[in-house]
């Protein structure tokens, strides 16, 4: 099974009432490779994401068990890894690897292994090549994040070696020089910094924000805390937040299945407030990891959820815009999915890195559109496609796929199972799921039950003889619309069903059913 297609289906469009409704998620490219082995904590072979713009191209960074990869995503459809940098710490026992970029160099760090450094790595020549010019634990073994105040040319290595927080000037950005170690809380998971002010996200010691200002001043002067934040709605384990662009507004997410990301009023540090907490509304147990804000969006990696964009102009009700699904398996256990994302290139398409199915690029507003011609997808340029991505197209088309028949996931070989990896496909395989391999719709065309349009836009016809119950179901066998078939030919309106791929049965009284596959456009 080629582990690229365990994206498949996950362009969707999205109808909701905001500035920014009415997009399509595209996919321009995913990259996996199945040579890396997985780390023995939670199976991830890939960790944190990063971007940037060099010698009129824009870079993807990602980081994985074996080390940082460089692509070339200048034109996204046909990105190329351009360039590799192994850790000094691989293998099975890496988890978290994280980055950011100043003055053309990349700074890479490492929060597992015995071995591990802080690399600094010269881009200036990409996409050609790229130089590791510092490859140290002089200054720190592991740390579990780093985060670059360009302004003020500073370095925060959070939860370093041995200290919550250690700061470093950058005043040579090939030799960074230890300033400070903060150690005011136990632990300091993240930060985000402008220009001297930190807001730190610190696990179950909850949220700081401290000026660090004074540590430029002669003398010996010690950092000052100007906020706290202990005790809030859903308050876990304090992990990741963003400041937008004015200042005012803070987005924050506590690493806890279940638990809701948090938007706060942050204009008046003696006066902090929550404007409003949100989550997905996918599963009980959704879990957001990172985000980051841009304009008035704020954009989260949610793990199991895949990424999830929110409109938050009006920061008291956020409204959820667009969504990429990069995690196709139904179950929300342990710490799976979307990882990170990097919104800021200049062409607004975005980088996404998954824990298991690696890098996307994608973009949220293009008009892209695929058609299936004789087992081949071909993008006909102006949006008149049936399909909203080249994955979502391939599938139909007739790739590898897997089904599940009574608890054994099989391969049918001709893209006509439900699942578009055997991990998503073991992962679902019980009792409650779909039992049987789903015939591709031409396979189909004899039945006297017949779907009228498919693909749908709007609403669509059941012409049906002797069926007496019509059952629509998600890919994971999950039922979300059932209806009684009271006549011959019934029309059924869309209503909020969302675009991508679904699998329908027709019941008779006897409850022998026949079935297929339905789209909604």
């Amino acid at each position: 099974m080629k582990k690229k297609y365990l994206s498949i289906l996950s362009v969707i469009l999205i109808n909701l009432t905001s500035t920014y409704s009415q997009q399509t998620a595209t996919e321009f490219y995913n990259w996996q490779d199945s040579t890396l082995v997985g780390s023995w904590a939670y199976d991830n072979i890939y960790n944190e994401c990063w971007g940037f713009e060099v010698n009129s191209h824009e870079i993807a960074v990602i980081g994985s068990t074996a080390g940082t990869h460089f692509f070339d995503i200048t034109d996204p459809k046909n990105s190329t890894m351009v360039a590799f940098v192994a850790g000094a710490y691989t293998g099975g026992g890496v988890i978290h690897r994280d980055y950011h970029d100043y003055q053309n160099y990349l700074y890479a760090v490492c929060d597992e292994g015995s071995s591990s450094t802080l690399q600094i790595i010269d881009i200036s020549n990409l996409p050609i090549s790229v130089n590791v010019v510092y490859d140290s634990n002089n200054l720190f073994q592991k740390a579990h994040n780093i985060f670059i105040d360009t302004a003020t040319a500073k370095l925060y290595a959070c939860a370093s070696t041995s200290t919550a927080m250690d700061i470093y000037s950058l005043a040579d950005p090939t030799n960074p020089v230890l300033i400070h170690s903060y150690n005011d809380v136990g632990h300091v998971h993240d930060a985000y910094v402008r220009n001297d002010t930190a807001y730190l996200n610190c696990g179950n010691d909850g949220f700081r924000i401290v000026d660090f200002h004074y540590l430029d001043l002669p003398g010996s002067i010690s950092p000052i805390e100007l906020a706290s934040l202990t005790s809030y709605p859903d308050a876990g384990y304090n992990h990741s937040g963003w400041l937008s662009d004015d200042g005012h507004i803070y987005a924050m997410q506590d690493e806890n299945h279940g638990y809701d990301v948090k938007i706060l009023d942050v204009s008046d540090f003696n006066n902090i407030s929550i404007l409003s907490t949100f989550n997905t509304g996918i599963s009980t147990q959704s879990m957001a990891h990172n985000g980051i804000i841009k304009d008035n969006l704020l954009y989260i990696a949610y793990y199991h959820d895949g990424l999830r964009i929110f409109d938050i102009s009006n920061p008291s009700n956020p409204v959820e815009t667009c969504f990429f699904e990069t995690y196709l398996c139904g179950d929300h256990n342990s710490y799976k999915g979307a990882w990170g994302v990097y919104p800021y290139l200049s062409s607004e398409n975005i980088i996404i890195s998954d824990m298991q199915s690696g890098l996307f690029i994608i973009n949220c507003d293009v008009n892209e559109s695929w058609n299936c011609e004789d087992g081949k997808c071909s993008n006909p340029g102006d949006g008149t496609g049936i399909y909203a991505s080249i994955t979502d197209c391939q599938l139909i088309c007739g790739i590898e796929s897997w089904c599940c028949n009574n608890g054994i996931c099989e391969d049918p070989g001709d893209g006509s199972g439900i699942y578009a990896s055997k991990n998503c496909c073991q992962a679902e395989c019980t009792p409650n799921i779909i039992n049987e391999c789903i015939p591709t719709m031409n396979e189909n065309k004899n039945i006297s039950e017949i779907i009228l349009p498919n693909p749908v836009d709007d609403q669509f016809k059941i012409s049906s003889h002797y069926g007496k119950y019509f059952k629509l179901y998600n890919i994971f066998g999950e039922i979300i619309y059932e209806i009684e078939i009271s006549k011959k030919e019934m029309t059924v309106e869309r209503n909020r069903l969302k675009s991508g791929l679904y699998i329908y049965r027709i019941y008779n009284d006897d409850d022998s059913y026949t079935y297929g596959r339905i789209i909604f456009k």
